[in-house]
């Protein structure tokens, strides 16, 4: 393993909260020294940090993109793990050993996904650990209905499976079914809680959108909170809340100072992404959510949609089809500010939500290269490689909002703390002192900053120096290594 040496940088643990100037000594993946001068072990690589800014590499909770390319390109943002909790996949244990046959730049791991467990009970399908399994089914409203009790007893039992597979807790797309029955996010809750493991709820839709919801969708998270015990993570909770996120953040606040055991998430865009299908882009369900058909933007083509009709048409032929959802105008001051209230409430976590990039073509979509610079033609939202950068440019170098130990609080510490009922490993992770995993990024912070756009979405980030990830430099001056695979699994620790 390499010996690096990190020299003269402004060094930052937000678990200790300090941030001083000193050294960063790496050794065989693994933090060793951190100090003022500090000797420099004969073959030590020596990295220069003057006037830099070196602390742990963030950790994504909510990113689906499983490939070189998706993992290149949040690098190159600061991000060092990334992980698929909000949906998860299944099997588990096949799609982490895929990623370690494949290599991966950042190390990644995988929730039990409460989406396919239900649709292998519910209409026979089988798992095949991808993303995008899970998108071909949205449409279907057979997966999406209450449980028989024996169905109900199948499907808890394959995510207790997962779990005992190292799955890191439960991801729970529950917006994607909001007439299920509550009974049944309540029983998986208490199959969380009785495993000890978190779950990352997609919420079904707010009683402001849907009168005729079971349960309004950020009422039923803090609920299953209180009644369970679980730890229930609020994933996005912009993009669910939209303009009535005022009203939800008051709600988990005030749920969290009774002791309820809620967090939270946030990423800093006006837009969300998802497949057509889904149940909240029905032509009906549109004026719930205060959009038109011009605010859906298919990504394989840049194009929006342009009436209802078409919407419809494109739900029937592709389901799991790539779509952007602009929910919030970030142009008008407004919607800007809720963007920005979502991040500045106490502990939110910034995560990405980033999806499979595609390239267009004639022979067919693809999803993966191994080339870097990314080749040009791709489309994704632009938050698979800006979240962090924007996040840090918005609270830290625009607004002053957070200093940056907080900054790392947000990005790396706090996500790391979310994991730590899940897995041993967690306790290394979201800190820089003696014994932390050497997962570090250094950055700039006079530039440090997102460049991609919805029109030019694979713009990697600026202002990210190096990034390392278990000791191995995936991101040397500026540029990726492309010989560099040196991710690791983050495995739930079974009770």
């Amino acid at each position: 393993m390499t010996t690096m040496l990190l020299r003269s940088g402004r060094v930052i643990d937000p678990a200790a909260r300090t941030d001083r100037v000193g050294d960063v000594l790496v050794r065989d993946g693994k933090v060793v020294e951190v100090g003022e001068a500090v000797a420099a072990p004969d073959g030590a690589e020596i990295i220069d940090a003057t006037g830099l800014i070196v602390g742990p590499g963030f950790i994504d909770l909510h990113s689906h993109t499983h490939s070189i390319a998706g993992h290149r390109l949040q690098a190159m943002d600061g991000v060092t793990t990334a992980l698929d909790l909000e949906a998860g996949v299944a099997p588990v244990d096949t799609a982490y050993a895929r990623a370690a046959a494949e290599g991966r730049p950042l190390n990644y791991g995988f929730s039990a996904s409460w989406g396919i467990a239900r649709a292998a009970a519910l209409i026979g399908l089988t798992p095949d650990a991808t993303f995008v399994q899970g998108l071909a089914v949205l449409d279907d409203p057979e997966w999406q209905r209450s449980s028989s009790p024996a169905e109900l007893r199948s499907w808890l039992s394959f995510l207790e499976d997962e779990i005992a597979d190292g799955a890191l807790g439960i991801g729970i797309l529950l917006g994607y079914a909001p007439q299920s029955d509550p009974a049944e996010f309540l029983a998986t809750a208490a199959l969380a809680a009785r495993a000890g493991v978190p779950t990352y709820t997609h919420v079904r839709e707010l009683v402001e959108a849907d009168a005729r919801t079971p349960i309004d969708g950020s009422t039923e998270i803090v609920r299953a909170a209180i009644e369970t015990g679980a730890h229930m993570h609020h994933c996005h909770v912009n993009s669910t809340s939209r303009r009535h996120i005022d009203r939800v953040l008051g709600m988990i606040e005030r749920s969290r100072a009774e002791g309820a055991p809620v967090t939270l998430e946030t990423y800093p865009y006006g837009a969300g992404s998802t497949g057509i299908g889904a149940f909240f882009l029905a032509p009906e369900r549109l004026s719930a959510w205060g959009i038109t058909p011009r605010d859906i933007m298919i990504v394989e083509t840049g194009e929006r949609v342009r009436d209802l009709n078409e919407l419809a048409a494109l739900r029937a032929k592709d389901p799991g089809m790539l779509c952007v959802v602009h929910f919030l105008d970030e142009e008008q001051s407004a919607d800007a500010a809720l963007v920005r209230r979502s991040l500045a409430f106490p502990d939110s976590i910034v995560a990405s939500d980033a999806m499979p990039i595609v390239w267009p073509s004639a022979d067919g979509a693809v999803t993966e290269s191994a080339q870097w610079p990314l080749p040009p033609g791709a489309r994704v939202h632009p938050r698979n490689a800006g979240t962090f950068a924007k996040a840090l440019r918005l609270m830290v170098r625009e607004s002053g909002a957070w200093d940056w130990v907080e900054a790392f609080r947000r990005c790396s510490y706090l996500p790391a703390r979310v994991l730590d009922s899940a897995t041993s490993a967690a306790a290394a992770k979201g800190r820089l002192d003696v014994g932390a995993d050497a997962d570090i990024v250094v950055l700039d912070p006079a530039t440090i900053t997102d460049r991609a756009t919805f029109t030019d979405p694979i713009r990697p980030s600026l202002g990210v120096r190096h990034l390392i990830v278990a000791g191995e430099s995936v991101v040397r001056d500026g540029g990726i290594r492309v010989d560099a695979f040196p991710g690791r699994p983050v495995r739930g620790t079974p009770r």
